[in-house]
């Protein structure tokens, strides 16, 4: 109960002092000390320890589940091997069927509370920590008794500290899985020398050192872990589950019919008939014997996929694209295109705006949201991945790219420090730093297409044949010991 104590006074403290900093007047910025009062009337309630704790397994993320596959990817893992999990999130995207079919898992949502909606910002935004903060606690300390409590960060203000406050109080392993810096993301809105940023990177690393175990998604992370943060954490990569495949024509023709309903770019020309044929702008299946096969003239189909944030500059590609149809209005023997942009975010508004504003004749661009279970299937179709994603960080590998080469995509990606740890240039795919390089790129890659004996073939072709590891046998080897290892 020391350890608990202790823990009560650095968290009531931290927000005090988060409330006074953040200009909140002295009874507001006071408020946290009733977390306190909250915490002992919870405590004081809890029943003695579960025999079966260590089978059950809280899987925390401050953010919307639907849009967290990594922690959906550690619930299935963990219900794979007999644990019950419950998973503790925002409600805002529907999760995978898988999860919401699983009798092991238990969705748990909680409000994604906004906080104070008049002020400056500052205070708008320290009101949001501290609501939270009651919320998540309340709920940390009312689920049944859990043996760990697994937590994506970021977002971690306030997460790291109510969770490791609970996993006192409650006799939990606190395990963080750091995906990024979140003080990194942060910097982007207001840059790197805000006070607000430099308290989130104090708080992170405080906090962040309090945890049992920790698992990052690179080395270059794990290693910067280590030697500033004095933090050792086990280097857990992305790597796609078996949904994340190349896609069946029969299933690529379902999926391009069932987005012509809504997207235009999906459907056939107008002009296109064919007696005893179902058309799309890719496929065609003949209606009396249901084959299905590849149009002839076809356009090569570019996908993309974001959360629609700072550290993704899509005017890249944009104008990539507008170089792409100066190629073709030039003469270049090269397809027309498709390309598919997926995804929901902040900015996603601003670049629909600027893309129909293009007056593009050879290239057709469309910003669908797909459901869970169609995006692998598309992804499965494409002809090209383009990865826009700057980590904040230069810590972090881009889960979209892990993704696209589970469907053997080949991948053209903006160049940031620890790229090298996924994409391989001129292996897998290609690096590019700017626009220009990234029209160069497209247009070398479609040179051939739709032939598969070009370079965008062998790219393929060196996914296909290289063995690549899978989610559970990645998280077998390097989870499961470490969850085992306090089961026994």
């Amino acid at each position: 109960m020391a350890d608990a104590n202790a823990a009560v006074a650095v968290v009531t403290v931290s927000l005090v002092l988060l409330g006074l900093l953040s200009g909140l007047s002295l009874s507001w910025a006071l408020l946290p000390v009733a977390v306190v009062v909250l915490i002992f009337v919870l405590a004081s309630g809890l029943k003695g320890r579960d025999e079966l704790a260590h089978l059950n397994v809280c899987v925390l993320v401050l953010g919307d589940i639907g849009r967290s596959p990594r922690m959906q990817y550690h619930a299935l893992s963990l219900s794979r091997h007999g644990y019950n999990v419950t998973l503790i999130g925002f409600l805002g995207t529907k999760p995978h069927q898988d999860i919401l079919e699983d009798d092991r898992i238990d969705i748990l949502p909680i409000s994604e509370l906004k906080g104070l909606t008049v002020g400056p910002r500052i205070v708008r935004y320290a009101s949001k920590v501290i609501f939270q903060t009651f919320q998540l606690f309340y709920v940390l300390m009312k689920i049944e008794d859990q043996g760990y409590i697994l937590m994506q960060n970021p977002p971690g203000l306030p997460a790291i500290a109510i969770a490791w406050l609970a996993s006192r109080f409650r006799g939990n392993q606190f395990i963080i899985d750091w995906h990024n810096y979140g003080y990194t993301i942060m910097a982007l809105t207001h840059g790197q020398n805000h006070f607000i940023v430099k308290l989130a990177k104090w708080y992170e690393k405080l906090f962040g050192c309090f945890s049992d175990h920790n698992l990052c998604v690179t080395n270059a992370m794990r290693n910067d872990l280590r030697k500033n943060w004095n933090i050792e954490a086990t280097t857990l990569y992305d790597k796609p589950p078996p949904i994340f495949r190349e896609t069946p024509p029969k299933l690529q023709h379902e999926l391009f019919v069932r987005l012509g309903s809504a997207y235009l770019p999906f459907r056939p020309s107008p002009d296109a008939t064919k007696e005893y044929m179902e058309l799309t702008a890719f496929t065609e299946r003949n209606t009396q014997t249901g084959a299905v096969m590849r149009s002839t003239g076809r356009p090569a189909l570019l996908i993309s996929s974001t959360s629609w944030t700072e550290d993704e500059d899509f005017s890249i590609l944009l104008q990539a694209l507008e170089e792409y149809e100066k190629f073709v209005e030039a003469g270049h023997k090269l397809p027309s295109l498709v390309c598919v942009i997926t995804g929901k975010g902040p900015q996603k508004e601003y670049y629909k705006k600027l893309i129909d504003s293009k007056e593009l004749q050879h290239i057709k661009i469309c910003t669908p949201w797909l459901e869970a279970e169609d995006y692998p299937v598309l992804l499965g179709s494409a002809d090209l991945g383009v990865c826009l994603h700057r980590s904040s960080s230069g810590l972090d590998l881009p889960m979209k790219v892990v993704d696209m080469f589970g469907c053997c995509l080949p991948v053209c990606a903006i160049h940031f420090q620890c790229l090298h740890e996924l994409v391989k240039d001129e292996e897998n795919g290609l690096i590019f730093k700017d626009s220009k390089e990234l029209s160069e790129q497209i247009k070398l890659l479609f040179s051939d297409f739709p032939s598969d004996q070009g370079k965008l073939g062998i790219f393929r072709k060196n996914l296909r044949e290289s063995g690549q590891q899978r989610w559970d046998e990645n998280w077998d080897q390097n989870v499961l010991p470490l969850i085992k290892e306090h089961c026994d």
